[in-house]
């Protein structure tokens, strides 16, 4: 079932009594304020990366680290801590 026209008026009528006529036209225009920052904060998000992209240098190569474990002075033998890779 589709609201016909007399329960969309009937619901407009409700709504102008609650709210009134300045509140309604203040909430539209705080509705119209946010879509203008979120297209405003889309913009600039697709033009960061078209300007950033420009300025990306290649990483520095990390020095190899060695795959064989590490002896301490005693002589004993320490296992290689992976998970920092």
């Amino acid at each position: 079932m589709q609201p016909g026209i007399w329960q969309i008026l009937i619901v407009a009528i409700v709504v102008l009594v609650l709210f009134g006529r300045g509140r309604i036209s203040e909430m539209m225009g705080d509705f119209g304020k946010g879509i203008s920052s979120f297209k405003q904060g889309m913009n600039e998000e697709t033009r960061k990366p078209s300007e950033s992209s420009a300025r990306i240098e290649p990483p520095a190569s990390a020095p190899a680290s060695s795959a064989a474990p590490a002896s301490t002075e005693s002589g004993e033998v320490s296992p290689v801590d992976r998970t920092a890779n």
